[in-house]
């Protein structure tokens, strides 16, 4: 008999309560790994760059709105996104790590429901919407939905990106402790496809900091547009 897939075995309240219980600053939101958050937000930073997006000049551009999804206590709106657009939603489950946002310069409004909750306002449009470490608490029907959502959200020009640590086998692998998928390549791949989008762009995090006890997961970053329609 075939296994079920590991999405099945995703359980959304037991990984809301695994986020309850983690301390709202950079070390609880990267696991422990705090220390790599400068060169995790230098890697996204070139990423929008060779897509023509940053601070205005030497042929960036910013962007007026901006969506994060799962955005935790804020640490990519913060240290990115308020660098370069000038309005930033936020989608996050657990409201005591968006306390500290409230009314911060930039942020506009802040949905506290996980992302398979979230629908975009009807006349909310989104030049730029960053998704990183947190689509693995979907399942992929939900992860397809989302992107739908995301993608029907987009300016003519917009671009989502998806950054998330890759299963370094041809399958996902379930974590019992957050109740998370970690997805292999080739299937988040077959998702955008799904969900009707196209990779523009696509590369590997460099500059993770190796040791001989911890070697971290590989982490990619996809930008994707709505594939265009048939003529």
């Amino acid at each position: 008999m075939d296994e079920p897939p590991a999405d099945a075995a995703i359980n959304t309240e037991d990984g809301l309560r695994y986020w309850e219980g983690i301390q709202p600053d950079d070390n609880g939101m990267l696991g422990g790994f705090a220390y790599i958050s400068k060169v995790d937000l230098q890697g996204s930073r070139n990423f929008l760059a060779k897509l023509g997006i940053g601070r205005a000049g030497k042929g960036l551009r910013s962007v007026e709105s901006a969506l994060e999804g799962g955005a935790g206590i804020g640490r990519i709106t913060t240290n990115l996104l308020s660098t370069l657009a000038t309005e930033i939603d936020i989608i996050e489950p657990i409201a005591k790590f968006t306390a500290s946002l409230q009314g911060k310069d930039g942020v506009r409004t802040i949905y506290n429901c996980g992302l398979e909750a979230w629908r975009p306002e009807d006349d909310t449009k989104y030049d730029l919407v960053w998704t990183q470490w947190c689509v693995g608490h979907l399942t992929d029907r939900q992860l397809v939905e989302y992107l739908e959502r995301c993608r029907d959200a987009l300016e003519e020009d917009g671009v989502i990106v998806i950054k998330e640590n890759l299963s370094t086998s041809s399958r996902d692998a379930f974590d019992e402790e957050d109740s998370s998928v970690t997805r292999y390549d080739a299937k988040f791949q077959s998702l955008f496809e799904e969900a009707g989008l196209q990779i523009v762009r696509m590369e590997v995090q460099r500059g993770f900091p190796a040791t001989k006890a911890v070697t971290l997961l590989p982490v990619k970053m996809y930008a994707l547009r709505p594939k265009a329609k048939d003529s």
